[in-house]
């Protein structure tokens, strides 16, 4: 795993290594089986970012669960939201009277996840949870709490492990952020 590399002309460096991942993610499956001990909750990933950490949690809950996905859109190319969150692809499942558990590869500003904790909570579930690889409370500006967090870190730009720059590095095992 190298220390830097280059994208876009830019320079990240190591921030969250592939081990320290992999550890977090089997606390937080551990947790969420423990918490929805009994129920079978449905996780929804949140493409195009999340899908790395959505594979490698699944595969770390130990109870019978459900699977959707949304798609949105924030970003496009750029390293800072536009603010214009759209849907892209929208739910199959029935969310009425369901444990809901979001999965996100990151809150960043909140935008997104107010905008999934808006359309969820209109269909009326039986509890809404999140649970995101990376949070940036700095940055964030969400009025409920983010239930499950691998993560806290501070407003940095980061890459890798599902999280790209311009669509590029999402395959990176690690996280990487931009250098200072």
């Amino acid at each position: 795993m190298p220390e830097r590399i280059a994208v876009n002309g830019e320079t990240f460096e190591l921030f969250i290594t592939e081990e320290r991942i992999k550890q977090r993610i089997r606390e937080l499956g551990a947790q969420i089986s423990r918490d929805f001990e009994g129920k079978v909750p449905i996780l929804i990933g949140v493409l195009n970012g999340a899908f790395i950490f959505f594979a490698d949690l699944i595969r770390e809950i130990s109870i019978d669960c459900e699977v959707d996905f949304f798609k949105l859109s924030s970003y496009g190319d750029a390293k800072i939201s536009s603010g214009d969150v759209r849907l892209l692809k929208d739910l199959n499942c029935q969310v009425e009277g369901r444990h809901i558990i979001i999965v996100e590869d990151i809150v960043d500003s909140g935008l997104s996840i107010e905008f999934i904790r808006s359309l969820i909570t209109r269909q009326n579930p039986e509890s809404f949870s999140v649970v995101t690889l990376l949070y940036k409370p700095e940055a964030a500006k969400v009025d409920f709490p983010i239930t499950y967090v691998g993560f806290s870190i501070p407003r940095h730009f980061v890459i890798g492990y599902g999280l790209d720059y311009a669509q590029r590095e999402r395959n990176l095992r690690a996280v990487y952020r931009l250098a200072e």
